[in-house]
C-alpha cells in the first residue's frame, strides 16, 4: 500500500467561468507567497508581480489584506474537502487494512501542514480572533472525522479500543492538534530529539495505531 501516498494529491476544483482566472492567478499567487514567508510579510505588490496582475485588479476584487485571506481561507477549505473525498473514498481502500490507510494519510498530512506552513499558520492565528474562521475551520475538521469514521466503520473489529468512534475521533485530535503546534511553534522545542518530516508521520502514525489498539506491521 505504500505506492498510495504517491496517488493522494492536492485537489483543486476545477473552475469553469473565465472571469474566475485572474481571480484565482492572484489567490495562487498569495498562496504561494504566504506559505513561503508568512500572511505579515506577503505584500500586495509581491502578490501581483508573481500573478502578472496589477494592483487595480486587486483591489477591484479585495478590499484589503483581510479579505483576500478571507478568500484564501474559504478556498483552502473547498480544496481540503476535495482531497478528503478523493484520499477517503471506501472503494480506493477495499481491502486495506487501519494500518494501511493511517499510513498513507498521516505522511499526507504532516507533507500538506509543512508545504503550506505560512498559510496555515496565518489561518490558526486568524481563528484565535474571528468566529467565522474559526467555525469554518471546526466546520472542515468534523467533515474530515465524519469522512474516516465512516471509512473505518467496517474495520472495527481491528480496533481494541472500547470505544471505536471515540478512539479515532481522539486519534484524529491527537494529530490535528500536534500538527497545528508544530505549524506556530516551529521554532519552540521542549525536548531533546529534532524529528524530521518523516519520523513525525510515523511515530504520529505509531501513537495512533496504538491507541485503537492496531498492531503497527512488523515491516515498519
Amino acid at each position: 500500500m505504500a505506492g498510495t501516498l504517491n496517488r493522494v494529491e492536492w485537489v483543486k476544483p476545477a473552475r469553469q467561468a473565465r472571469s474566475q482566472e485572474t481571480l484565482e492567478r492572484l489567490l495562487d499567487a498569495a498562496e504561494e507567497i504566504v506559505s513561503e514567508r508568512g500572511f505579515d510579510n506577503a505584500t500586495v505588490a509581491e502578490i501581483v508581480r508573481r500573478a502578472n496582475s496589477s494592483v487595480g485588479a486587486m483591489y477591484a476584487r479585495f478590499a484589503d489584506k483581510d479579505s483576500l485571506l478571507v478568500c484564501l481561507h474559504e478556498r483552502f477549505c473547498e480544496q481540503a474537502l476535495a482531497t478528503a473525498d478523493m484520499a477517503l473514498e471506501p472503494t480506493r481502500w477495499a481491502g486495506a487494512s487501519i494500518a494501511d490507510i493511517l499510513a498513507v494519510t498521516t505522511p499526507f498530512l504532516v507533507h500538506t501542514y509543512h508545504h503550506k506552513r505560512g498559510l496555515i499558520r496565518a489561518f490558526i492565528a486568524r481563528c484565535s480572533c474571528d468566529p467565522s474562521f474559526a467555525e469554518r475551520g471546526s466546520r472542515l475538521g468534523r467533515e474530515i472525522a465524519s469522512k474516516l469514521l465512516d471509512l473505518l466503520a467496517d474495520r472495527y473489529e481491528e480496533i481494541k479500543h472500547p470505544h471505536p468512534e471515540l478512539a479515532i475521533d481522539f486519534g484524529l485530535r491527537m494529530i490535528f492538534d500536534t500538527l497545528d503546534h508544530e505549524t506556530m511553534y516551529a521554532d519552540f522545542q521542549r525536548t531533546k530529539i529534532t524529528l524530521t518530516r518523516e519520523q513525525l508521520a510515523e511515530e504520529l502514525t505509531r501513537a495512533f495505531l496504538s491507541y485503537l489498539g492496531v498492531a503497527t506491521p512488523q515491516a515498519w
